[in-house]
């Protein structure tokens, strides 16, 4: 029987064998054998490193053969320096990848690193430029050259850009052909944008003068209740408070108007925001048309505490036409008619008005401007000829605090007391001086203005009936409305603001701002906290919070006193 221990006779490969021994063994063995042996030992190889770390030995683990002794160079690195080397390279090595991603994620040309600085200034020195730069540079080049050019009669325009690139490539337009046609294409767009910003701001013009159905409705019905309905009809105010009426120790409030929505809304909102309801008297003057339907309304809308008294313009005795002159001069004027009730566009040069400017024209061609309920305030002393001091509140406010106080605010014996308007950063509103509203190139504006006195505000004003009585405003209005006239319009646009800078120069107290808040009807950015704060917003301007042209974030302020259960406004479709 063979036995499983190895041949004595075979030579077993001592430890210092040599690598050129093992060879030469292996070379005199057969193929098959050379596979085996090499498989077999070196398929268990162990690596030996002395302790010095001068020498390393690779054997086979059945201890035949050493393969290979390798000695080492003596060591002159200590494994202190080995180990800080070690460190260092770890802290290092994060900050290389992270600078290598940098630089492939930004790209050449836009990379900020100081690898990708080298690489965008050297091509510079050598002499080297981008040629997407010295592209770009032509083509700003060929721009110059086109923005100068007559563009040719007849050039037809693609309608979009995916249509231009088409075209470029049918065509095979050079760079100066589509620079032209680009051009020509940005000044059409430009032109048709403009008429359509024109458009826009004479529609908004319309719907601006335009009466909501809702309203209009809401008259009508509210008339119709006036003819069969007896308590629609009952005395504004109950006989029993008709001493009040001329009673100093009240707070009467003045409104002119002809909306019974937007009266609605002032008489509510200054009730409820009031600290003394049962002090307050609503002094409301309509014109005749609507009488019946403003009357209606209160008699069936109780506001009590308050009291509230409706006269139609036709009830005043003194207010006649022999008394206002003036007024019906303005009514009748043809210039007047024609402005306000004409063709706005027609002589209007389009091409060289900004459209601002045209809105800020438009705005004051307000059919209401010629209407005698805008210039009733004028009279107010006249009017009311037992009432020492009131506040005039104009149909498109909102009173949001108690307005108590302003009956003890000392005018210190002057006529009106109201907020100025050239203190605030606001343009449309708050920015306003007597430059903003007359034609300082009239000889007799100059003479008698300064362009850069500051403007107060129309709307809610305290008024000194008593100091009033001893001046002479109302005929310096008269005056005033009558030289316009004569001038053609040419001194100021017609209005109830203009005149009365005139008029009460002088005779002006500011009150502080907070009182007053204006703008809510020009623009959209009004500051929604401000809003918040103040006394008395109001919406003066186009975008009256009744209309659909409203603003929807600050509609809420004014919808809030709006009774949306009440069936004549449910009936006229009045919606929330």
């Amino acid at each position: 029987m063979r036995s499983g221990r190895r041949p004595q006779g075979r030579r077993i490969a001592s430890r210092n064998e040599t690598e050129t021994e093992l060879r030469s063994r292996i070379g005199r063995k057969s193929g098959s054998e050379k596979r085996n042996l090499i498989g077999s030992d070196v398929g268990r190889m162990q690596l030996h490193i002395s302790p010095s770390m001068r020498s390393i030995t690779i054997s086979s683990s059945n201890e035949f053969i050493d393969l290979m002794k390798i000695k080492v160079a003596a060591r002159h690195i200590s494994y202190r320096t080995l180990f800080h080397t070690i460190l260092i390279l770890a802290f290092l090595l994060p900050f290389v990848f992270i600078l290598t991603a940098l630089v492939t994620l930004e790209g050449v040309n836009k990379c900020s690193s100081i690898d990708c600085l080298g690489r965008r200034i050297g091509p510079r020195l050598l002499g080297r430029v981008d040629d997407s730069e010295r592209l770009a540079r032509d083509f700003y080049k060929i721009l110059n050259e086109v923005s100068t050019q007559e563009i040719p009669d007849g050039l037809k325009l693609p309608n979009s850009f995916s249509q231009l690139v088409s075209d470029m490539k049918n065509n095979h337009y050079d760079a100066k052909t589509f620079a032209l046609v680009l051009r020509a294409m940005i000044d059409k767009f430009e032109r048709d944008m403009r008429e359509s910003k024109f458009a826009e701001l004479m529609n908004k013009h319309f719907a601006a003068s335009s009466i909501p159905k809702g309203i209009h409705c809401l008259s009508l019905r509210l008339t119709d209740e006036y003819s069969s309905n007896a308590h629609a009809r009952r005395q504004l105010p109950s006989p029993e408070f008709l001493p009040v009426l001329s009673d100093n120790a009240y707070h009467h409030f003045i409104l002119s108007t002809d909306n019974i929505l937007a009266a609605s809304v002032v008489v509510s909102s200054a009730v409820q925001s009031s600290s003394k309801p049962e002090k307050i008297v609503f002094h409301i003057i309509t014109d005749k048309k609507t009488y019946a339907g403003m009357h209606s309304w209160f008699a069936l809308n109780s506001v009590a505490p308050a009291i509230v008294e409706v006269k139609g313009v036709h009830q005043f005795d003194w207010l006649t036409r022999e008394n206002v002159p003036v007024l019906e001069a303005v009514e009748s004027h043809n210039g007047v008619r024609n402005y306000y009730h004409g063709n706005h566009v027609a002589g209007a040069n389009l091409t060289e008005t900004t459209p601002r400017t045209f809105a800020s024209k438009l705005q004051s061609r307000s059919p209401k401007y010629i209407s005698l309920l805008n210039h009733l305030r004028i009279y107010i002393p006249e009017l009311f000829p037992n009432l020492d001091k009131v506040v005039f509140l104009d149909d498109d406010i909102v009173v949001q605090g108690d307005l108590t106080p302003l009956w003890d605010v000392d005018l210190g014996g002057k006529v009106n007391g109201a907020v100025e308007t050239c203190r605030g950063e606001d343009e449309w509103v708050m920015s306003k001086r007597l430059r903003n509203y007359f034609n300082f190139s009239h000889p007799l504006i100059a003479k008698h203005l300064d362009p850069e006195e500051c403007a107060w505000a129309y709307g809610m004003n305290v008024f000194d009936l008593q100091a009033w009585r001893k001046t002479n405003i109302r005929e310096t209005y008269h005056s005033w409305l009558r030289e316009n006239l004569k001038s053609n319009l040419t001194m100021w646009k017609l209005g109830t603001l203009p005149p009365a800078l005139i008029a009460f120069k002088g005779h002006v107290h500011i009150i502080d701002s907070s009182w007053h808040m204006l703008g809510l009807g020009y623009q959209s950015k009004t500051n929604i906290e401000n809003v918040k704060k103040a006394a008395v917003i109001h919406y003066n301007g186009q975008s009256k919070p009744w209309l659909e042209i409203g603003f929807e974030h600050l509609r809420p302020f004014w919808t809030k006193y709006v009774n949306y259960s009440n069936d004549f406004i449910k009936n006229c479709h009045i919606l929330e």
